[in-house]
């Protein structure tokens, strides 16, 4: 009797356990078509062809809308964790629209993404990649890994390309398997691992310091103050970077602010200090 008792059972919870299953499955699948983007298109055949003509002046000197981006991240890995350091300037032209823009965009409490190219673009769809770095964590029951959120930004700004976006991020994290790690992404699908990024029009004079300064054995304190010495020469040479300096740092057990630095308070203490920047008087 108890051998056929539990034949049932055994049965009944196999039936019942492919039911649950099932239904996950199918519910997980609904979640994802729901949360699928989308991006309205212009309604012609070739988008890609008519968002190059119009809005690319590198391939058409007299198309309507001509794009300019103007920026200075950084992030940068070293024995204490990651360093990541923005400014704060958005410009529009030759107008500068803010000087107070929040460049570092807060996935998780162990993830930190920039922002570079179009604001828009880059708050919106790291803000999505927050969300699906949560889905991840509530269906796996443990956190993801730098890698995968990368993947997932790069695969969803590929299925983009050409359409329009306008994004060069750095996606940036801790976990104990990889340690600290930092994937740049950028919305013509390029993904790239590395050690050490600057993306922007601010770049060229922010690597010039950083590629004198950096190494490896950095105290936390030194990497901090080369993360806000490298935005500061970007922000004296390059019109379209200012307003003030935001760092971060990304250790094992999560990222922490330290602090908003305007540029203007900081440049000549650290003039003083370095007795550098010998072409500004005063």
């Amino acid at each position: 009797m108890n051998s056929i008792a539990q034949k049932y059972t055994h049965t009944n919870n196999n039936r019942i356990l492919n039911e649950i299953t099932s239904a996950r499955d199918g519910l997980a699948s609904t979640h994802q078509l729901e949360l699928a983007p989308s991006i309205q298109l212009p309604p012609i055949s070739q988008p890609t062809d008519f968002l190059r003509a119009h809005t690319d002046d590198a391939t058409n000197p007299d198309c309507k809308i001509k794009i300019a981006h103007g920026t200075t991240t950084l992030a940068f890995r070293f024995q204490g964790g990651i360093i990541v350091a923005v400014d704060s300037r958005a410009t529009q032209g030759n107008w500068i629209a803010s000087q107070t823009v929040k460049k570092v965009i807060e996935i998780n409490p162990f993830l930190l993404g920039t922002m570079a190219g179009g604001a828009a673009d880059c708050q919106y769809w790291e803000t999505w990649l927050g969300t699906q770095c949560r889905l991840h964590e509530l269906r796996e029951k443990e956190r993801i890994s730098v890698a995968a959120a990368s993947k997932i930004l790069g695969n969803l700004v590929y299925e983009y390309k050409g359409m329009g976006l306008s994004m060069g991020t750095m996606v940036c994290g801790y976990t104990k398997k990889e340690g600290p790690t930092i994937y740049y992404v950028d919305s013509d699908g390029t993904r790239l691992k590395g050690d050490l990024f600057c993306v922007g029009s601010g770049q060229t004079f922010a690597y010039g310091v950083l590629d004198s300064e950096y190494k490896w054995d950095l105290t936390i304190e030194e990497a901090l103050y080369l993360g806000k010495r490298s935005i500061l020469a970007a922000t004296h040479r390059d019109a379209y970077s200012g307003g003030s300096v935001n760092l971060f740092h990304v250790a094992e057990e999560g990222w922490v602010f330290h602090g908003n630095h305007n540029v203007g308070d900081i440049f000549y203490d650290i003039k003083e200090k370095e007795k550098s920047f010998n072409n500004v008087d005063g």
